[in-house]
C-alpha cells in the first residue's frame, strides 16, 4: 500500500464516537487504495468525568459542537470505578482474535455505553454486549479479554499512541511508503484527513512515476 492510516481510539471517548462518520468517509473515498487499521489508545483514569453531571456537561458541549440530533447517555459512568474503563477496550481488542478487525465490535460497545447508557465499564457487561452483537461465544471472548496477551497489546498500543506526543482522541497517523508522516490529533471531521491523504498519495505516485523513468538513484 502507498499509504496506511492508523486510527487511535478509546472506546468510551465521545469524540471518537463523533469521528466515526469521518472514518467511514475516508474508507468510502479511498477504498482498498489505503490500508486502514485502528488501535487502542487508553485515556488516563483522571481524564474521565468524576460524576454523571460533569459527563453530561461534556456531552452537551460536544453534542452542540457537532450539531448532533441526539445527546449521549452518561448512564455508563460509575464514580466507584474511579476512571477504570479498560474493560470495553480489552473486549474490542480481544475481538481481533476472532477475526473481527473491522469497526463493528468496538462500535457496538461504544453505542451500548454512550447511546444506551449500559455499564460497559464492567467486564461482564462489555462481554455480553460484544458477544450478542457479533454472535461470539461469550466464555471464549471473556477468556481472551482477560488474558495477559490482550492486556499487553492494549498497553503497547497506548504506549505507541503516547510516543507520537499527542494527548487527544481521536488521533490519526498517516504514513506513506516514501517515508512521509502526518499526525492529526483531536480533529473529528473528514476534510483535513482527506486533504492529507490525497497530498500523500499524490507524492507517492510521483515517486513511482519518477522511478519508472529514471530507475533507482545512482550509487555513490
Amino acid at each position: 500500500m502507498a499509504l496506511k492510516i492508523t486510527y487511535f481510539i478509546e472506546i468510551m471517548s465521545s469524540w471518537c464516537h463523533w469521528a466515526e462518520p469521518a472514518w467511514d468517509s475516508l474508507k468510502a473515498r479511498f477504498g482498498s487504495g489505503i490500508e486502514f487499521s485502528w488501535k487502542i489508545g487508553l485515556m488516563n483514569r483522571g481524564d474521565f468525568p468524576a460524576t454523571r453531571e460533569a459527563c453530561d456537561w461534556y456531552y452537551r458541549r460536544s453534542g452542540t459542537v457537532v450539531r448532533s440530533p441526539y445527546m449521549l447517555n452518561s448512564g455508563w459512568l460509575e464514580p466507584e470505578l474511579k476512571g477504570n474503563y479498560i474493560a470495553p477496550n480489552l473486549v474490542a481488542e480481544a475481538g481481533k482474535e476472532f477475526g473481527i478487525t473491522d469497526d463493528r465490535l468496538r462500535r457496538a460497545l461504544s453505542s451500548a455505553g454512550m447511546r444506551e447508557g449500559r455499564r460497559v465499564g464492567r467486564m461482564e457487561i462489555a462481554v455480553e454486549v460484544a458477544a450478542t452483537a457479533l454472535k461470539l461465544p461469550a466464555s471464549e471472548l471473556l477468556a481472551r479479554a482477560t488474558s495477559v496477551d490482550v492486556k499487553e497489546r492494549v498497553e503497547e498500543s497506548t504506549a505507541e499512541f503516547h510516543s507520537h506526543r499527542i494527548t487527544q482522541r481521536p488521533s490519526f497517523i498517516l504514513e506513506s511508503d516514501i517515508g512521509d508522516k502526518v499526525v492529526i490529533s483531536g480533529l473529528w471531521t473528514a476534510p483535513p484527513l482527506v486533504a492529507a491523504a490525497e497530498a500523500m498519495l499524490n507524492d507517492a505516485a510521483a515517486y513511482r512515476t519518477h522511478k519508472v523513468h529514471f530507475g533507482l538513484p545512482p550509487k555513490a
